[in-house]
C-alpha cells in the first residue's frame, strides 16, 4: 500500500514538473554561453510572452521569427524575444565589406531617428569578433547592438547568403523586406511606413 502511494505521488510530482517547462527562462536570460557550439543553428525557444525593452505595456507574444539568441560584440547575451512588439531592422554585415561601409551612416541615422520606436540590430558575420568591433568603432555604428555571429547561426536562421542585407520586420515579426539597399537608400522610408 505504501509503495502504491509513493508511486502515485511520484507520478503526480513528475506530471506537475513537466507542465512547468523547466528549461524555459525569462526573456533575455537565454542559454547563450558566448562560445560557439558545434551545432551551427541558433537556440530556438517556445513562444513565450515578452515585454519589449523599456516598455511598461502588457506582455507581447514572441513570433517564431524572433525566437533566437546570440551574443553581442561586447559579450552580452541577446534574446531575439526582446525585439517583439516593435518593428525591427536586422542589418547583416561583414567588417571587410565595402557595401556595408556604405550603409553604415544611413543605418546609424535610422537607429537614432527611430530610437524607442524601432529596434535596429547589426548581425556581423564572416570574420572574427576583433574585426567586427573595429568596424563598429570606425564606422560609428555603436548606437545600437551588434551580434557577433561568427558561426553564422542567425544568418542561417534568416536565410542570408551574402553580406550587406537588411531584413525589415513589422511589429508582429513578419518580414516586410529582405534585400540590399545600396548606401542604405530607402531604409528610412521602409521604417517610416511601419511606424506611421
Amino acid at each position: 500500500m505504501l509503495v502504491r502511494r509513493s508511486a502515485a505521488a511520484l507520478t503526480v510530482a513528475l506530471f506537475a514538473l513537466s507542465g512547468c517547462g523547466g528549461t524555459d527562462s525569462a526573456p533575455g536570460a537565454g542559454p547563450v554561453s558566448g562560445k560557439p557550439s558545434s551545432a551551427p543553428s541558433p537556440t530556438v525557444t517556445k513562444p513565450v510572452p515578452s515585454t519589449t525593452a523599456g516598455s511598461t505595456s502588457a506582455p507581447v507574444a514572441v513570433p517564431q521569427t524572433l525566437q533566437f539568441t546570440g551574443t553581442t560584440l561586447d559579450g552580452k547575451a541577446f534574446d531575439g524575444a526582446t525585439l517583439a512588439g516593435r518593428p525591427a531592422v536586422l542589418w547583416f554585415w561583414a567588417p571587410w565589406c565595402t557595401r556595408c561601409r556604405g550603409q553604415a551612416a544611413a543605418t546609424a541615422k535610422v537607429a537614432s531617428d527611430y530610437q524607442g520606436r524601432v529596434n535596429v540590430v547589426g548581425v556581423a558575420g564572416l570574420d572574427k569578433a576583433d574585426a567586427m568591433r573595429a568596424f563598429v568603432t570606425d564606422q560609428k555604428v555603436d548606437g545600437f547592438p551588434h551580434l557577433s555571429d561568427e558561426i553564422g547561426a542567425v544568418w542561417k536562421r534568416f536565410e542570408i547568403t551574402e553580406q550587406s542585407v537588411y531584413v525589415v520586420l513589422d511589429a508582429s515579426g513578419n518580414k516586410v523586406f529582405t534585400g540590399n539597399l545600396p548606401a542604405g537608400a530607402g531604409l528610412s522610408d521602409k521604417v517610416a511606413e511601419l511606424v506611421g
